[in-house]
């Protein structure tokens, strides 16, 4: 760890258990239309800001259902299952956190949920005191898996990207800090690797808890 100046964490998947719950609001919106197990469009918005989401649901749906009304229930759906329920914690996230603490060193969110979504997301999960910066989706122009958001993470910092680790669950996280010139580790949820995202040469663990014991 000590090769590295800051760290960049992804929020949901990663610090927050709560693609689950995103998972079982669209299968419930899902039910709602009658559009039978649609899992695939589910893990293409994974990691995606607002505007790519609902280009993939515009897509994935076309002549099957209105993507808005589709997308208004599946919010509807997530609002009730985490209405004041304070989202589960990874494993491993407060020790990590507490290292990088202990470390003195820089440590910041981007994820593609809103600003607002993420800093009350954090606030009620116990963990938002130790990010020097927050970045959401709405923050930038381009969503993962374009590198805006990670270099806007970094330059929030003040620390260059090719001294930054960054953490990640999914594959347009993944993509977006790779091409920001990042250090990037994988920890997957609910979308596993597959043989092409491989090929970028990232490092894949199984929890937030072996990053410590990682030799970098």
């Amino acid at each position: 760890m000590n090769r590295f100046e800051a760290v960049i964490f992804d929020m949901d998947g990663l610090l927050l258990d709560s693609e689950r719950l995103e998972l079982q609001a669209f299968n419930l919106a899902c039910d709602q239309f009658e559009l039978g197990d649609q899992v695939k469009v589910f893990e293409r918005c994974v990691g995606a800001n607002s505007v790519l989401r609902d280009l993939t649901l515009k897509e994935g749906f076309e002549g099957a259902v209105d993507f808005r009304k589709f997308r208004d229930a599946w919010e509807a759906e997530y609002a009730i299952i985490t209405h004041e329920r304070v989202i589960p914690l990874k494993a491993g996230a407060i020790d990590l956190l507490n290292a990088m603490q202990l470390k003195g060193m820089p440590v910041a969110v981007a994820t593609s949920s809103s600003s607002d979504h993420a800093h009350s997301k954090l606030k009620l999960s116990g963990i938002y005191h130790y990010f020097d910066s927050i970045v959401g989706g709405d923050q930038v122009s381009e969503s993962k898996p374009n590198p805006e958001i990670y270099l806007k993470a970094a330059r929030e910092l003040e620390i260059l990207p090719i001294d930054c680790l960054a953490l990640e669950d999914s594959p347009n996280g993944v993509r977006a800090a790779v091409s920001a010139g990042m250090t990037v580790v994988q920890i997957p949820d609910l979308v596993q690797p597959d043989e092409e995202l491989l090929k970028l040469g990232h490092i894949v663990l199984g929890s937030l808890a072996a990053v410590l014991s990682h030799p970098f």
